[in-house]
């Protein structure tokens, strides 16, 4: 794996650490703050926060530069589909699912997210998926039936439960919307989504007739959503997503049960039955297919225009450049329209934004 790969993995690793613990504060904190209050203010502490970083770095004299692409209006509809259901209804559906999920459960359920993801990915961005990554699928969708089975519940099947499922799908289809401007500046594209979903929420909130917390809940609630929902995690994940794409980094995220169960057994006192474990371990196999698969084969790249945050050590990205134009970060990144000669070549590869090649 090349160290620009491996930049990307360590992003989707992030991700699932930030988001396994995020869960679960969110899980704490909803004995004191209703559902779509909590969510309203998971993402507007995402908004709120990287627009102070924004600032601070602003008055510090550290202004950002044009390393990134800047959103276009050509993504707009993207950006509102992946409010609607990324930033709106999953974590919604999520708030109101948690109290009646018994901790560890509800973080293992959240695997499921890598299932719907690259379900969609598959069958709308039309990825490459082998038969190692369908069995690991299979095994992660047979341990969340596991855990998903109430002998009391209606139909054998925990309603809330089912909610998490729903999450995990609106999730995924995010995931794969959310692909289209992976590309763009992804601190600008958070700081959006958070701002704009988490004051809607709010005002839903209040109209449902939900009360306001007090403050120290409040500051608490945005602060797990600027690290473990919105913020950095989504930075994380979008990062990810970019290098990956929508599957692979799922595959990754889907690690970020193991570290829920470990925050859910340190906060609650939950003790799961034996179910629990037999789902914990086919989990853990399923898992461990997802982020072990390579893909590998002869392809072509098409001529293109287009412009995203790249680099020249890529094997794609050999343009020249004026001096000094356009501005290049540290690590060499920089962004700009530039063009693309047709090629074939062999290499690893991911579904990444050169990468969504049909097979």
């Amino acid at each position: 794996m090349t160290s620009a790969r491996r930049i990307y993995v360590w992003y989707g690793l992030l991700a699932a650490l930030l988001f396994g613990a995020g869960s679960q504060f969110s899980k704490l904190m909803l004995t004191t703050v209703p559902p779509i209050t909590m969510a309203g203010l998971l993402y507007a502490g995402s908004g709120a926060g990287l627009l102070l970083v924004t600032a601070g770095g602003f008055v510090i004299g550290k202004k950002r530069k044009a390393y990134e692409a800047r959103l276009a209006r050509s993504d707009i509809p993207w950006l509102l589909a992946t409010m609607f259901f990324g930033t709106f209804l999953a974590p919604v559906t999520l708030m109101f699912s948690l109290p009646h999920t018994p901790a560890a459960t509800a973080a293992l359920l959240l695997s499921f997210e890598a299932v719907a993801t690259t379900i969609v990915a598959v069958l709308w961005m039309k990825e490459p998926v082998g038969k190692r990554m369908w069995a690991a699928l299979f095994l992660i969708t047979l341990s969340c039936i596991l855990l998903s089975y109430t002998p009391d519940a209606v139909f054998g099947i925990s309603l809330g439960a089912l909610g998490v499922l729903l999450t995990c799908s609106f999730w995924g289809l995010d995931n794969n919307i959310i692909q289209r401007i992976s590309g763009k500046d992804p601190l600008l594209t958070i700081m959006v989504k958070g701002l704009c979903i988490g004051t809607a929420m709010l005002l839903v909130g209040r109209a449902a007739g939900e009360a306001m917390p007090a403050p120290g809940a409040v500051l608490a609630s945005m602060a797990i959503g600027f690290m473990g929902f919105g913020g950095v995690m989504s930075i994380s994940l979008l990062l990810a997503i970019r290098g990956l794409g929508s599957a692979r980094a799922a595959s990754l995220i889907s690690l970020s049960p193991f570290f829920g169960v470990f925050f859910a057994f340190a906060l609650f006192s939950e003790m799961p039955g034996e179910l629990f474990f037999i789902a914990f371990l086919i989990m853990l196999a399923g898992t461990f297919l997802l982020v072990t698969e390579r893909h590998t084969h002869e392809h072509t790249h098409p001529s293109v225009v287009h412009e995203h945050r790249h680099r020249h050590d890529d094997l794609h990205h050999d343009h020249a450049h004026e001096d000094g134009v356009p501005a290049v970060n540290g690590s060499g990144y920089h962004s700009h329209l530039h063009a693309h000669e047709e090629i074939t070549h062999t290499h690893a590869h991911t579904p990444d934004i050169h990468h969504r090649h049909r097979h």
